[in-house]
């Protein structure tokens, strides 16, 4: 990949390297910081040579030229974290880079449009699907609503205004997915807001990888479950699936893909892992479980599904994962992961290994295990 940025631009730390060689280096630096526990080889899922990110946010930047015009530009952050304008992004899908140009015109023209403008966000699926988030520093009133509707009109696009305490939608809220994992093809909507997997391409095959190599016997218990990205494929190989989620805009999200592809035997519930497991052990009852019609004594766990946040597991969603037969963990941090599985292997194997790498040209590489009870262990 090819970038005017690169030894500039801050997201991009390994940029200016070959896409193998930036690749080669996050592999060696994981076998280094796994090796420990894990002395073979570790699969790789790779990302697309640029072009590959679904999701990208960018500063408005403003040039002030000596006639006293101003020219309005998007702009990264450099390696020290000051402000820059760019042209171009070669990271984002191909839909976001051409879009990007068009709409900086369109702002560029357009005082009600640009005035106070901060930043931008920009949300894209792999069917065409776009949504735009304009964030400012004013209040946002009719003109704008009318003068947003005009542009999302004519570039075929979703905007959302956001400024302090306001959010404006102008037709909708979410971008239309399609998921297609082992030949099947899910229906998914992300919502602004709601977390998203980056790299599309990569979440796919992170799904079929932890499909692939994981055995599916009876229920599945899944926690950071977010808007359903993992839950709904694996639904179709488990007989039941309870899936946990803190953020009221996942749980939503997750319920509303639920409905999108007809699927029955999933229960999301809005609770954190600490609560599931008062829940679990009848320390606490929560209305919330007899809301959604769940009985934790209908369920018979043989696996439990974890991707959560940075932070990585806290020691009491360790201690109830330590019960489970098998545990899939999915991890965007590989320090607390290690953390993690130090204290995991004490009860478990680790049978299969891989590398996502989400993040090609930075130093940033997602992890996913498959790890499974020891023998003389019991059964959650």
């Amino acid at each position: 990949m090819d970038c005017n940025y690169f030894g500039i631009c801050g997201s991009c730390t390994l940029g200016g390297k070959t896409y193998e060689e930036q690749l080669n280096l996050k592999i060696e630096n994981e076998k280094k910081r796994f090796l420990p526990l894990w002395d073979k080889e570790f699969d790789i899922i790779q990302s697309e040579d640029g072009g590959f990110r679904n999701r990208a946010e960018f500063r408005i930047w403003r040039i002030f030229n000596e006639d006293g015009s101003v020219t309005f530009s998007f702009a990264m952050n450099d390696k020290e974290k000051k402000p820059f304008a760019i042209n171009s992004c070669s990271i984002v899908a191909t839909p976001i880079a051409i879009l990007m140009p068009k709409l900086l015109d369109h702002i560029q023209n357009s005082e009600i449009l640009n005035h106070k403008l901060f930043s931008c966000e920009f949300l894209s699926s792999t069917i065409g699907d776009i949504l735009v988030t304009l964030i400012y520093h004013k209040k946002l009133d009719e003109t704008w609503s009318n003068e947003a509707k005009k542009l999302e009109q004519k570039l075929n696009i979703k905007i959302i205004g956001r400024s302090r305490k306001q959010k404006v939608i102008i037709s909708e809220d979410f971008i239309d997915e399609q998921l297609t994992v082992l030949n099947a093809t899910f229906k998914i909507q992300y919502k602004e807001g709601g977390f998203t997997q980056p790299n599309q391409k990569v979440n796919e095959k992170m799904i079929e990888w932890a499909i692939q190599n994981s055995s599916h016997n009876s229920d599945l218990c899944e926690l950071y479950c977010g808007g359903g990205n993992f839950t709904i494929p694996f639904s179709n190989y488990f007989e039941k699936v309870l899936a946990t989620e803190i953020s009221k805009t996942s749980i939503r999200s997750a319920k509303q893909n639920c409905e999108l592809n007809d699927i029955k035997n999933i229960k999301f519930i809005r609770m954190s892992s600490e609560e599931f497991v008062e829940a679990k052990e009848g320390k606490r009852e929560f209305k919330r479980l007899n809301e959604a019609d769940v009985n934790l004594k209908d369920y018979h766990f043989s696996t439990i599904f974890v991707d959560p946040p940075r932070a990585g597991l806290d020691e009491t969603t360790r201690n109830l994962s330590s019960n489970f037969d098998q545990i899939i963990y999915i991890s965007c941090n590989p320090e607390t992961l290690l953390r993690d599985l130090e204290i995991l292997c004490h009860t478990h194997s680790i049978k299969r290994f891989a590398l996502f790498d989400q993040f090609a040209f930075s130093k940033h590489i997602e992890c996913g295990v498959v790890l499974k009870l020891r023998p003389f262990e019991h059964l959650f």
